[in-house]
């Protein structure tokens, strides 16, 4: 089986029982393949299942929002609510490039909300996240250098929430809502 035609491309193998056999993705949108019998039994061949895309895959998923979230006239078509927070949910749970992609969906779904569409608050984990990699920073002056891509990334994404609750007129209650009673006793000390 190949992505081309010549079985030079994606090109991959399979001989013997099925239990030999693994899956495997193609690019593309056509699948080429080549079935060969040696004639040593009077077994039917090999049955195969092709599938388009990968429900649930994490690149689908994000190709595909970011496509939605690029069209204006989709827009107000969507749950932004449900979305931001599936996002949000998403964005926790994973881990470096993916959750840049995700912070970087977050990023477009807060310019593009309306007033009460996300529940900014749902970025609490996030913010300890970017206040963790702050206070290390802070300590690590000594060795200035340059901000890893989740750190800018997140800063990027508090500065425009920032802006967007100010527009809202709800600064104080976002800050609020992200911020420990702990830490905020320690900034009203401070």
């Amino acid at each position: 089986m190949s992505s081309s035609s010549d079985f030079q491309q994606d090109r991959h193998s399979f001989s013997g029982s099925p239990q030999k056999w693994n899956d495997f993705e193609l690019p593309g949108d056509t699948l080429y393949y080549r079935f060969t019998s040696d004639m040593s039994n009077t077994e039917w061949g090999y049955k195969f299942t092709v599938t388009a895309g990968h429900l649930g895959r994490f690149q689908t998923g994000f190709e595909i929002l970011k496509q939605m979230l690029s069209e204006e006239r989709v827009i107000p078509h969507l749950p932004l609510a449900k979305i931001w927070e599936w996002q949000v949910g998403v964005a926790c749970r994973q881990t470096g490039h993916q959750r840049l992609k995700a912070i970087h969906l977050l990023l477009k779904i807060v310019q593009c909300s309306t007033q009460g569409d996300c529940d900014l608050t749902l970025l609490k984990p996030l913010w300890q996240l970017f206040t963790h990699m702050e206070n290390n920073l802070c300590h690590d002056m000594a060795k200035p250098g340059i901000l890893l891509p989740l750190h800018r990334a997140l800063a990027e994404l508090f500065f425009v929430t920032e802006n967007r609750v100010t527009e809202l007129g709800s600064l104080q209650e976002y800050l609020l809502a992200l911020n420990t009673e702990d830490h905020l006793h320690r900034c009203t000390a401070q």
